[in-house]
């Protein structure tokens, strides 16, 4: 199939598009929020292709797949097709909500019967209220990282976007405490400067901003145990790729985490001071860790697994598309 997709979420996208179609990736100019084309810090195969909204206007397209609710109407300026009429049309909800009263939280295309939402995750869909539209759920699926966990530094790794801006939502608050038991290192997006924002010294929490995956998983693999504390969200797909290495981790048991992290892979509580213990027994016993290690591993790879996640979405697709003839 020809498939429209909108470069949103780099994890996500990149195992979405392992897939056998072909997927047309709007670019504009500046490679903004709307067109920014091709990931530059992932590894994509051939078949994600980058559109300019002028080519979409005659590029064959079979199905939409959207993100975000103005895409609804970006797909129609730009193709000169109806979405969910003309084409069909799966919306990805890849977020907790927002704002709203949870849990009665509705869904920004709650009551439409012109597409399928898809949630990643099954807290999602039973969180928010989508109404009379029709819904899924599609469970996250990860590219197996090519590197395993050696964990021969005595540090503790984290992956956060934004954390300054996201504060307590990512657990940004927490990390003093575990940077008490042995050194950070953050990698994401707006990291720089964490440190400082914390009150910390550098040399107690390092940041690594913008690294590219393949670079990141390299340098997860050499660190002792993954912290995830993250207390809104709805799963953290960087928690899934460290399970993946090999790495133990530490999470709060929040959101979609308590179906993903089994205990054996290394601890999952909301008490705090139960993970800042966790983490300094892996700290201190790299063979507990390794043990805790293998069981994420095996965790992540029977209920993460690539083909999985691709097997889902194409019969996902082929449903929709048969369904809109």
């Amino acid at each position: 199939m020809n498939v429209l997709l909108w470069h949103v979420h780099g994890s996500w996208t990149t195992a979405f598009v392992h897939g056998r179609h072909r997927y047309l990736i709007p670019t504009t100019p500046d490679r903004g929020p709307y067109g920014l084309g091709r990931a530059r810090t992932y590894q994509w195969p051939d078949g994600a292709v980058e559109v300019t909204p002028e080519e979409l206007r005659e590029a064959p397209v079979d199905v939409v797949v959207l993100q975000r609710p103005e895409e609804f109407d970006l797909a129609q300026q730009w193709t000169g097709r109806r979405p969910g009429r003309d084409l069909p049309v799966i919306y990805v909800e890849h977020n907790t909500p927002k704002e709203g009263d949870v849990p009665h939280s509705r869904h920004p295309m709650a009551d439409r019967d012109d597409l399928l939402v898809a949630h990643v995750t099954h807290f999602n869909e039973l969180f928010w209220d989508t109404g009379g539209t029709r819904t899924t759920v599609v469970e996250h699926g990860v590219v197996a990282p090519t590197v395993r966990w050696t964990g021969e530094l005595d540090r503790l790794a984290v992956v956060i976007n934004e954390p300054v801006r996201r504060g307590r939502v990512t657990g940004t608050d927490l990390l003093h405490r575990f940077a008490a038991v042995a050194p950070l290192d953050v990698y994401g997006l707006g990291v720089a400067g964490l440190a400082a924002h914390l009150g910390l010294p550098e040399e107690r929490l390092t940041s690594h901003d913008d690294v590219p995956q393949a670079v990141m998983h390299e340098e997860l693999a050499r660190r002792r145990a993954y912290l995830h504390l993250c207390r809104w969200t709805s799963l953290g797909l960087s928690l899934v790729e460290a399970m993946s290495l090999g790495m133990p981790v530490v999470t709060l048991a929040t959101t979609e985490a308590v179906v993903a992290v089994p205990p054996q892979a290394g601890a999952i509580s909301t008490r705090v001071d139960d993970l800042v213990d966790a983490a300094r027994r892996f700290i201190a016993d790299p063979v507990a860790a390794r043990r805790a290690g293998i069981e994420a591993r095996t965790a992540a790879r029977d209920r993460y697994g690539l083909d999985r996640f691709l097997a889902d979405w194409d019969r996902l697709l082929e449903e929709e598309l048969c369904g809109s003839r």
